[in-house]
């Protein structure tokens, strides 16, 4: 379809896309600008006390998955990347309800386009739970949230965005030789 005849607000990427989150489409979707994008959106809503990029989570928690989730795992969140990361306890307030609707529209055109399945695989959530508790305990100020989920033993340590950025984008082309469709 011409880009003329598509309506609604856009967002330019960082290729010169424009993504359009009410109408995201396959084409719309380019892991470079996931990859770029993801790396300078920190965790927490920047509450860290160092910056912690989505881009590092998302290959941390793939590397918690088994082999045939892993490429999924690396792009949960890969709506972020489009829409920005809403935290948890924001997401629940009613008013913001539609933008869980965005985010399935985002990562359903996501997941046509990089070739996985959408919504994820509940292990997925499991390690991305486990990350969340090893992050809390490695990189916020200590807090009692009301429950606690067994963090990983691996200290997490911060990559800048650039690391970051490498670091998912090699991964995701590490893991296309064996997934990708």
């Amino acid at each position: 379809m011409n880009e003329t005849t598509r309506t609604g607000p856009y967002i330019q990427t960082y290729t010169g896309k424009r993504y359009y989150p009410i109408d995201p489409r396959p084409d719309d979707i380019d892991i470079e600008d996931i990859a770029h994008a993801l790396s300078n959106i920190c965790r927490f809503t920047g509450h860290t006390r160092q910056f912690y990029s989505v881009a590092q989570h998302s290959v941390l928690v793939s590397r918690q998955v088994d082999p045939e989730h892993k490429l999924a795992a690396l792009l949960h969140d890969a709506s972020e990347a489009y829409l920005t990361d809403l935290s948890r306890p924001v997401k629940r307030i009613p008013a913001l309800m539609y933008y869980e609707h965005l985010e399935t529209l985002a990562m359903t055109a996501i997941a046509q386009k990089l070739g996985f399945t959408y919504p994820v695989h509940p292990s997925i959530k499991v390690a991305d739970e486990r990350m969340l508790f090893t992050e809390k305990r490695d990189l916020l100020t200590p807090m009692d949230w009301g429950y606690e989920v067994e963090p990983y033993p691996d200290i997490v340590d911060p990559w800048s965005p650039d690391e970051a950025e490498g670091a998912f984008l090699g991964y995701f082309l590490h893991l296309c030789k064996y997934s990708c469709s």
